[in-house]
């Protein structure tokens, strides 16, 4: 796509009306290819189980560009919303502000993966395509129809870096956050993997890794693709269930979504149950990508000791080692996973207020948020759990 090709931006109301193939292209072009949240599949699930359209507050509006042959030259998954659940980059307190101050806050216009803080490509574009073009024409695009909208913004939520620094150019405003991610450094064994660490934190891993277990009444055990049966997707969704209630009140996913994920993700999906006297008792959901594991949903239904990080963060590192996976992301926030090895990482959104006045305001906050997210990174970054040079064997 160069400056002189013909160029048309359409807003899609359902996935299932872009060809999969011609969506996948340009997801697996971008810079998280293998990243399965951006998949044509995973999209559609979240939409044919009702988990988002309809009255949920997440209006599919997708935005696609089509080359002068009317092929898709890039895409971005994209909703307009009414509310600010399920985004995981926190705009609560812009919300508040803006109508408090006559201003009317949704709908927005939403680029983002829906309840999923997985960061990934978010831009996508067609192999070769010019891509710095193909994101600048995406991006205005996505700016023009916040407007037609009559919406009162535009936010591109866990994008990728480069993404960031392409939006900035055409007047968007960065925000950073931070997650932990766990990194293969080319370790053969968990054991490998430990034997990093300062040996008082090595210790403490062994302690939760047997606490977990329960003297031997546990056991904990992964499944994928046909080995996930029906009962086990029942098992876990009770997990889900329990967590999402007592987090969220009304968990966003239903039964439905589990349902289709299987019959059409299972060989992405990695499954990690915990049983005890040979009942299911607490589970964590991952889905796998061409070189990551993403840590998505867990729950239980009986409390264990130190279960959680067993079934989250060991078993997930356990299958990365395995799988010879670069790295696994274990969800949103948690400063508790930095013991466990999992380092703090920087993650990327970008803001188009509107209001110049509320614009100015907002990228005020941003200056300060992200000396803050810097400082606290490097704090988390010093406290480690692997071995220092000259430090603790």
């Amino acid at each position: 796509m160069g400056d002189s090709d013909a160029v048309r931006a359409q807003v899609v109301a359902r996935i299932a009306a872009v060809d999969e193939t011609a969506w996948d292209a340009c997801a697996g072009a971008s810079m998280g290819a293998g990243n399965p949240f951006v998949h044509h599949r995973f999209l559609r699930v979240l939409e044919d189980s009702g988990c988002v359209g309809g009255r949920t507050g997440w209006t599919p509006h997708h935005m696609v560009l089509e080359d002068a042959s009317g092929s898709i030259a890039a895409a971005a998954p994209a909703y307009l919303k009414d509310h600010c659940y399920g985004e995981y980059v926190f705009d609560h307190g812009w919300a508040e502000a803006f109508e408090r101050a006559g201003g009317r806050y949704y709908p927005k216009l939403l680029v983002a993966v829906p309840f999923t803080p997985v960061p990934g490509p978010r831009l996508l574009v067609r192999p070769g395509i010019d891509v710095g073009q193909a994101r600048r024409t995406l991006v205005d695009a996505l700016i023009a129809e916040t407007q037609q909208a009559g919406a009162s913004s535009l936010h591109v939520n866990f994008c990728t870096g480069a993404e960031s620094e392409a939006m900035v150019q055409r007047g968007l405003s960065a925000r950073t956050g931070e997650q932990f991610h766990w990194a293969n450094r080319g370790y053969d064994s968990f054991d490998d993997f430990l034997a990093t660490f300062a040996s008082r934190k090595r210790k403490a891993v062994k302690k939760e890794r047997t606490e977990a277990l329960a003297g031997g009444t546990i056991s904990v055990d992964t499944f994928t693709g046909d080995a996930i049966t029906p009962a086990l997707w029942d098992a876990f969704f009770a997990f889900y269930m329990d967590t999402g209630g007592r987090k969220w009140g009304r968990p966003y996913l239903n039964r439905t979504f589990f349902r289709l994920l299987g019959e059409r993700m299972a060989d992405e999906v990695v499954l990690v149950i915990a049983f005890k006297a040979g009942e299911p008792i607490a589970g964590a959901l991952n889905l796998r990508g061409s070189d990551g594991l993403y840590g998505r949903y867990w729950g239980c239904t009986e409390y264990q000791r130190s279960l959680h990080f067993e079934v989250c963060y060991y078993q997930a590192i356990e299958y990365a080692i395995a799988h010879r996976l670069a790295r696994v992301e274990a969800g949103a926030q948690g400063p508790h996973k930095l013991a466990r090895g999992y380092l703090p990482a920087r993650t990327h959104s970008c803001h188009w207020i509107a209001d110049p006045g509320f614009r100015a305001a907002v990228e005020d906050y941003l200056v300060r948020e992200r000396a803050h997210v810097e400082a606290e990174m490097a704090d988390f970054a010093e406290h480690s759990p692997y071995r220092h040079a000259g430090g603790d064997d």
